[in-house]
């Protein structure tokens, strides 16, 4: 708890993390949802939606969570260096 109350250690990456897997569930539900809709695109559609939908998703987060490695690696480089 002490960590997260004096920013010692980021919590950021974590909520990265659940709102990722949210994400992948909200593409594949639209995607299942395009398909099988009267409203929607079709199959082909609902189908892109769940692959580029999971591949955005996953770019992304990763980039983000890129962003908190190069954070952690300067801080371990001003560290060596005191």
């Amino acid at each position: 708890m002490r960590d997260i109350l004096f920013f010692d250690s980021m919590l950021t990456p974590k909520i990265i993390t659940f709102v990722y897997w949210i994400m992948l569930i909200g593409s594949v539900i639209s995607g299942l949802t395009t398909m099988f809709s009267s409203f929607g695109g079709g199959f082909i559609s609902g189908l892109g939606i769940i692959i580029f939908g999971v591949i955005g998703a996953r770019i992304w987060c990763e980039l983000l969570i890129v962003l908190f490695k190069i954070h952690e690696n300067l801080q371990k480089i001003a560290d060596k260096s005191e």
